[in-house]
C-alpha cells in the first residue's frame, strides 16, 4: 500500500493576478514539468506551516498572509499525496529559487508553460472562477434594471453569473436568461442557470447551479462545461465534490434580509464546513463586496450576493 504524503502548495500572487509556478529541476520525479512551490508536511507540523518554511527554504520568501483554499489528492507511480493549497497573496523578500530549474508567473486564463504535474493542472479550472458571483433577481428589480446593473458589474471586473429566477413565468425567465447571457459572452464572463438544465441546453449557456434539493436527487454530474450547487451543511458539500462540480456556494454565512429567518452560520463554521475540501467555495449570505479578503481567509474561494448584482 503507497504511503499518503501531505504537501503544502503556495499559489503565490501578485496584485495583477498573475500566480508564481516552478519548473522541477533534473534528477527530480518528473523532471521539466510544473508545480505549484512548496513542499512535504514534515511529522508534527501543520501544512501551513510546512508552507511557510517551505517557502523561505526555496525561494527566501517571508509569508505574510497564507488563505486556505483546496486540499486534492492524487496517486503517483513513487507516491499517493495530498496537496494542502494555500493562496499566499502578501511576502516579503527577494524572490531567490534555491530547487527548481526556473521560476515564471503565470495566468490561469492564458497558461504559457506546459506540462503541469498531474496533480497541480485542475487547480488551474479552479484559479479560472471568478471570485465574485452575482446572483440576480430580476423579478425583484425588473429585467432592464438587472441587465443594467450587470453592465456595471462586468465593468468593475470579472464575475460570475448565476441566473435564479423562478418567480419569473417561463416565457420571461427565458428572454431574461438570453439577454444577461449575451452580456456575459460579449464580455468574457460566465455564466449559469439555476436549477433549470433545460433552459441552459437550449440557450447554450455553459453551467448550471443546482440547488440542495437538486443536489440530493443527482448521481452523476449534468454534462455541462461548469455546475456547482448552493449547500448548507457538511454533507452536502461532501456531495458536491463527490459529484466533481466546478464550486459550491455555502450559506448563509452573516445575517441577510434574504433569508431571516435563518441562523447564520459565522465564519469559524463556515471555515470548519469548508476544511479540506477539493471545490472552491463561495460565502453566501450578509456578503459586501469589501469582504472579499475577510472571506478567503476564512478558506473561500470568493463570495455571492444579490445585491451587488443589482
Amino acid at each position: 500500500m503507497t504511503k499518503l504524503v501531505d504537501v503544502a502548495a503556495a499559489v503565490i500572487l501578485r496584485p495583477d493576478g498573475q500566480f508564481l509556478l516552478g519548473q522541477r529541476a533534473p534528477g527530480t520525479f518528473y523532471p521539466g514539468y510544473w508545480e505549484f512551490p512548496g513542499g512535504k508536511v514534515e511529522p508534527g507540523e501543520s501544512p501551513r506551516a510546512a508552507l511557510i518554511r517551505e517557502l523561505d527554504e526555496e525561494l527566501g520568501l517571508e509569508v505574510l498572509a497564507a488563505w486556505p483554499w483546496l486540499v486534492r489528492s492524487h496517486r503517483y507511480e513513487h507516491a499517493h499525496v495530498r496537496l494542502h493549497f494555500f493562496r499566499v497573496p502578501a511576502w516579503r523578500g527577494t524572490l531567490t529559487d534555491r530547487v527548481h530549474a526556473q521560476l515564471t508567473w503565470a495566468s490561469a486564463a492564458t497558461p504559457t508553460v506546459a506540462p503541469m504535474l498531474p496533480a497541480n493542472g485542475p487547480i488551474f479550472s479552479a484559479l479560472r472562477l471568478p471570485q465574485f458571483m452575482a446572483i440576480t433577481q430580476a423579478a425583484a428589480i425588473g429585467a432592464d434594471a438587472q441587465l443594467a446593473a450587470l453592465e456595471r458589474l462586468f465593468a468593475r471586473g470579472p464575475a460570475l453569473v448565476q441566473v435564479r429566477e423562478a418567480a419569473l413565468e417561463p416565457a420571461a425567465r427565458a428572454r431574461f436568461a438570453a439577454a444577461a447571457l449575451e452580456l456575459a459572452r460579449a464580455t468574457g464572463n460566465p455564466l449559469v442557470i439555476n436549477a433549470d438544465g433545460e433552459l441552459a441546453r437550449a440557450l447554450g449557456a455553459g453551467g448550471v447551479h443546482l440547488t440542495a434539493a437538486l443536489l440530493a436527487q443527482t448521481t452523476l454530474r449534468p454534462d455541462f462545461e461548469l455546475v456547482g450547487a448552493s449547500c448548507h451543511s457538511r454533507a452536502e458539500l461532501l456531495r458536491a465534490a463527490e459529484l466533481g462540480l466546478d464550486y459550491a456556494v455555502l450559506g448563509p454565512v452573516q445575517p441577510t434580509a434574504t433569508h431571516p429567518d435563518r441562523a447564520p452560520l459565522g465564519w469559524e463554521e463556515f471555515t470548519r464546513l469548508t476544511a479540506e475540501l477539493p471545490l472552491p467555495v463561495f460565502a453566501v449570505g450578509g456578503m459586501r463586496r469589501d469582504q472579499l479578503e475577510l472571506a478567503q481567509s476564512h478558506g473561500a474561494h470568493g463570495m455571492a450576493a444579490i445585491r451587488a448584482a443589482g
